[in-house]
């Protein structure tokens, strides 16, 4: 495995980590077979999981405290996030002071820590003025209740530039990560929030590296879905969203380029991911522990030029810049 820093902090976390995003613990075989995954990332060096307290309403944080409890601290790197309704009440959701200290506090009870090591604004708040949370996360930066903090993709450009605007103003400690969706099919921050992001030196840890299972290469155009599989299941169906022909055929095309490089389609997927250095960690959704073992296989896979030209090509992304005259 190998590590990267975390934007231009001293933290370093594994190419390849594990998020709890899609963590299915419904049953006691099931809860098995991920505690046996995250078990066995641990063993093969991912130091880095993710979670969110809005993850199976606060279970899927009491899960991975309780495996992680059995590990060193300092070896890992743990994250939570903040911002999805946890009651009913007015005051339970956002972004607010009040509720990303008591959300904090809650999610600490669940995981079973003293403090988290990256803590994430899950969305952005239009009901918060953004000095509130800036200063209430660099707040608890000082209390060593996190370590550090990021935000989401949903953030954008604009409000990025705002908040390190906001954050020199007031001395505030550092923005250090983002976590946005990023992968093949969808390179929306190429456009602007890569580029701020290597300005100022913010890490980014991409969720949903796979396209939720599209860059697998499970899907076949014009056959079945494979049984068990996301699209069979999700309830939201992003995944289905996803599954065009034109993307189908896509991929197609990418597991050639894979086969001819002698890895899988994950692997081929990941490591175009990770060959962006302001790139700290993809984080991966692994169900079962074969999943995760052809995902960690991507760290430190290097994608010749040639074939990256290639898979270039195929992905036919122009990034958007409006020209005057």
């Amino acid at each position: 495995m190998k590590y990267r820093n975390v934007g231009k902090s001293g933290l370093k976390v594994s190419e390849i980590a594990v998020g709890s995003w899609m963590t299915d613990l419904a049953g006691t075989d099931k809860v098995q077979t991920a505690e046996e995954t995250i078990r066995y990332a641990y063993e093969n060096g991912v130091n880095f999981f993710d979670c969110a307290d809005a993850y199976s309403g606060g279970e899927a944080e009491k899960f991975l405290g309780r495996v992680l409890k059995d590990y060193r601290r300092s070896s890992l790197v743990v994250s939570s996030k903040v911002y999805f309704p946890t009651g009913d009440k007015a005051n339970e959701r956002g972004l607010s002071r009040k509720h990303i200290i008591e959300n904090l506090d809650r999610s600490l009870k669940n995981m079973q820590m003293d403090y988290l090591d990256l803590y994430y604004c899950h969305r952005y708040d239009e009901s918060t003025p953004m000095e509130e949370t800036l200063r209430t996360l660099s707040g608890l930066v000082d209390q060593g209740k996190i370590l550090y903090y990021g935000v989401s993709e949903e953030w954008g450009g604009a409000r990025l530039e705002e908040a390190q605007r906001i954050i020199s103003d007031y001395r505030l400690h550092p923005m250090t990560v983002i976590q946005p969706q990023y992968h093949m099919m969808d390179r929306y921050i190429e456009h602007e929030i890569m580029g701020i992001c290597e300005k100022y030196g913010i890490g980014i840890t991409p969720f949903s590296p796979l396209a939720q299972g599209l860059l697998t290469g499970k899907y076949k155009k014009n056959q079945p879905y494979p049984e068990g599989s996301r699209a069979t299941h999700q309830a939201d169906k992003q995944i289905n969203n996803l599954l065009t022909d034109e993307n189908l055929n896509k991929v197609e095309a990418l597991e050639k380029i894979a086969d001819e490089l002698g890895v899988t389609m994950s692997v081929l997927a990941l490591s175009w991911i990770l060959r962006k250095d302001i790139v700290s960690s993809v984080i991966t959704g692994a169900s079962k522990k074969t999943q995760l073992e052809s995902n960690l296989a991507a760290s430190g896979f290097v994608i010749p030029a040639n074939a990256l030209a290639e898979i270039e090509k195929i992905l036919d992304f122009t990034r958007f810049e409006r020209h005057v005259g």
